[in-house]
């Protein structure tokens, strides 16, 4: 671990971020152009003294995790995150699998949708990151592991998933996981993480043996999506999917598709996070 040049790397690209870039007010006071230790702390979901004893050099070593969550909150570009990740004495995460991070450009999008909920989706249905209308629309996504991790194995084995949407739509919502799915196994033969991934599937439901076997295939672009939230009740939303060269990510953004789901979805902001459940399976893809 390279604690001084590490110290030094956090420090100026605090500095270079704008608040603007994050979605914080500047404000009359701001002695400075770039962001507080205490807004770094609060976009990467750690204590600011932390943030300080790091920018300090007097830190003990950084998680991979606690450094994901630093390159989302500093808006870092993927060679900026990979020296992250080598000053602290971590191999860069892998281009796919557990660690794998969303991409500098669609997070700073991210922040760009305001209101709008959106979200990072790796191909597999991994939620990268997600905005905070998105959190209060279906929950927080970002805090499941193994392979709760991915959108098709929660909808298949645990069903209870599945009470965000209403029954008519459940098949339809089905069928487009597994052929996304079988979209993926394409694109990427021999990957042992969608290979492994493919054979959880099997082995924990029928019914995912059943649509897999059909071998339908196709990449969600645009969709519409009914969400039955337990606070402001039904919304439907509008699903447009934007997709990276490589197609290993995507930007995923919901609109109201109507008024009274663009009041409700108002209203869901007023209300806030109080007493919200986490996590059900619709909201990722």
């Amino acid at each position: 671990m390279q604690r001084e040049q590490l110290a030094d790397f956090l420090r100026r690209r605090r500095e270079a971020i704008r608040p603007a870039e994050v979605g914080i007010a500047a404000g009359p006071r701001r002695r400075t152009a770039g962001l507080r230790r205490e807004e770094v702390a609060t976009l990467a979901g750690m204590s600011v003294d932390y943030v300080v004893r790091l920018e300090q050099g007097r830190s003990s070593q950084p998680s991979t995790q606690l450094l994901g969550a630093l390159a989302r909150a500093l808006r870092l570009s993927d060679d900026e995150r990979a020296h992250l990740f080598h000053l602290a004495g971590h191999r860069p995460p892998p281009s796919e699998g557990v660690a794998q991070l969303a991409r500098a450009g669609l997070l700073r999008m991210l922040d760009l949708l305001g209101d709008n909920p959106a979200m990072v989706v790796s191909d597999l249905g991994e939620v990268l990151a997600q905005n905070r209308a998105s959190t209060l629309l279906a929950g927080d996504h970002t805090a499941f592991s193994g392979y709760q991790r991915y959108v098709a194995y929660r909808w298949f084995a645990d069903p209870d998933s599945r009470s965000i949407g209403p029954p008519e739509e459940r098949e339809r919502h089905t069928r487009h996981i597994v052929a996304d799915l079988r979209a993926v196994v394409g694109r990427r033969p021999g990957d042992p993480v969608v290979a492994d991934l493919v054979e959880r599937l099997a082995a924990a439901s029928a019914e995912f043996r059943e649509y897999w076997a059909e071998h339908q295939v196709a990449v969600r672009r645009a969709d519409r999506k009914t969400f039955l939230h337990p606070r402001v009740g039904r919304l439907v939303m509008d699903c447009e999917t934007l997709v990276t060269p490589d197609q290993g990510q995507q930007l995923v953004v919901l609109t109201p598709a109507d008024a009274e789901s663009r009041e409700r979805l108002a209203l869901l902001h007023v209300l806030g996070t109080q007493e919200f459940p986490t996590g059900s399976s619709n909201a990722g893809r």
